[in-house]
């Protein structure tokens, strides 16, 4: 039988699920697509319950990932950054010291774990707080797609 809620997802979103999936395993929270500053947008937010805040970019393709010229530009909006990728990526085009996240639409694995870069305490705040106001107004369009909610 077809799952109609993976059928559906470009393959860049079956990444995104499976990676959001096993983070919520290990007690994140995550959120798609959220944008921490005008002008970028990561794949997945992931906040752990004691405010460690995670950017996971979803490679579907070599293609996809030689077309990124941002991702540099998300390392401080984050404590740990990771590529998620699904198996059969050339895993060794990936830069060294980032994470590296195999997935696919069902779950993922940690394959390196991402260096700790902590980030200022005043821009935690603000991540948090935009974390949780993309993550509150997600749910209120869920519920009540008439509501007419804006971008974040």
């Amino acid at each position: 039988m077809t799952d109609p809620g993976v059928s559906s997802l470009l393959p860049g979103q079956r990444l995104q699920r499976g990676v959001s999936r096993a983070l919520a395993g290990l007690g994140f929270a995550c959120v798609e697509e959220v944008v921490p500053t005008p002008g970028l947008r990561v794949d997945v937010m992931a906040l752990s319950a004691k405010g460690e805040i995670w950017v996971v970019e979803c490679k579907s393709s070599l293609a996809d990932f030689r077309s990124d010229s941002k991702w540099q530009g998300y390392l401080p909006w984050c404590d740990r950054f990771f590529w998620a990728v699904a198996p059969s990526f050339p895993k060794d085009v990936l830069p060294e010291g980032s994470g590296l996240i195999l997935a696919d639409a069902y779950g993922a694995e940690i394959l390196r774990q991402a260096p700790l870069a902590p980030v200022s305490a005043a821009r935690r705040r603000a991540l948090t707080l935009r974390f949780a106001h993309h993550a509150a107004r997600r749910l209120q369009s869920a519920r009540d797609p008439a509501a007419g909610l804006g971008g974040d």
